[in-house]
């Protein structure tokens, strides 16, 4: 196999993050010549979790695993033994799809082939542990509005940290200027309402837990498998928060008339908004991440300031909107 440049690949890729100094055969090699390239290349082996076994062409035809080096007769040929169904990954595949195609299929490493199916490298069982690692804190750190790579962060200095805050931070106070701007157009209601601006805090709140749950198990759904049937998945999440309004709704409406005093046509409207709020939440917790995924950004994005700036809009929106027109009509 001839030296491969890993630079050449996104930093954040399989081609950077793979080791070429692993144990390669080819389909004719016997189990014993194996076991005299494991002793002679020990040192110099990164990992001997599995071999790696290439035809003529250096395409990758398959694996044998280190326990069969050792079981198996040492006159049988290696194309006897290896499993041809192979998880593989293009040196260009994102770190994250590596390490969740590592948990999914309980592999200790995952190999890079090229367009032509020839070897590269592969993936071990410990950068998989570290991809892991780093992908968690930095989901993490998006959903609360810090977008920058962890290794930065950690020894970054003041002005650094500033730079990777103040942008989000910004749009959050943008968009709690425009959540103020709805609540003041609705200030008519609220004077003859007062009991609908005590429950602003807790249909906000409901809206962006929603939301949120939604968003998280979705971009965790994207990572895993980008095709899968998306109407379905969509089908199946509207029929859950549907499930959820009726309940919550239900409850509000009865909890507000009962023990806070309301009136029907009040209880009635709390009800009713908090059941489109979670409706909404979800549209949003679905559609912004798929979006950003469809444009090529990262869809953790979608969970942190962004999406709750929108959720909140949004919830206020249909808050004053459902109460202006329902007490209208009650």
């Amino acid at each position: 196999m001839k030296k491969i440049n890993q630079k050449q690949f996104p930093p954040e890729s399989a081609g950077r993050k793979m080791t070429t100094r692993v144990p390669v055969v080819y389909l004719d090699n016997k189990i014993s010549d194996i076991r005299d390239l494991l002793y002679k290349e020990k040192r110099k082996l990164e990992t001997i979790n599995y071999i790696y076994v290439l035809n003529s062409k250096n395409e990758l035809s398959g694996v044998i695993s280190i326990k069969d080096i050792f079981r198996k007769p040492e006159g049988k040929k290696a194309k006897e033994l290896i499993k041809r169904n192979l998880v593989k990954v293009r040196p260009h595949t994102d770190q994250e799809k590596v390490a969740i195609l590592s948990l999914k299929h309980n592999l200790k490493a995952i190999p890079v082939v090229d367009k032509n199916n020839k070897f590269l490298g592969i993936v071990p069982s410990d950068v998989i542990l570290d991809i892991l690692y780093s992908e968690d804190l930095e989901d993490f750190l998006k959903a609360a509005g810090i977008h920058s790579p962890i290794k930065k962060l950690l020894n970054a200095s003041p002005w650094y940290l500033f730079k990777a805050k103040i942008p989000w931070l910004i749009l959050g106070l943008t968009g709690g200027i425009l959540s103020a701007k709805v609540v003041s157009f609705f200030e008519s209601s609220l004077k003859s309402y007062f009991l609908l601006a005590v429950f602003i805090p807790l249909i906000l709140y409901v809206g962006s837990a929603v939301g949120s749950q939604t968003e998280t198990l979705f971009v965790r759904s994207l990572v895993i498998n980008s095709d899968k049937a998306l109407k379905k998945y969509f089908r199946r999440e509207f029929k859950v928060s549907a499930m959820i309004g009726v309940v919550l709704g239900t409850l509000l409406s009865l909890i507000s008339i009962f023990i806070f005093g309301a009136e029907l046509p009040v209880g009635l409207v709390l009800g009713f908004t908090l059941f489109l709020t979670i409706q909404s939440g979800v549209l949003i917790g679905l559609v912004t991440p798929w979006t950003f995924y469809r444009l090529g950004k990262d869809p953790a994005v979608a969970s942190g300031p962004f999406g709750t700036i929108i959720r909140d809009i949004s919830s206020l929106l249909i808050y004053f909107l459902v109460s202006f027109f329902l007490l209208q009509l009650l």
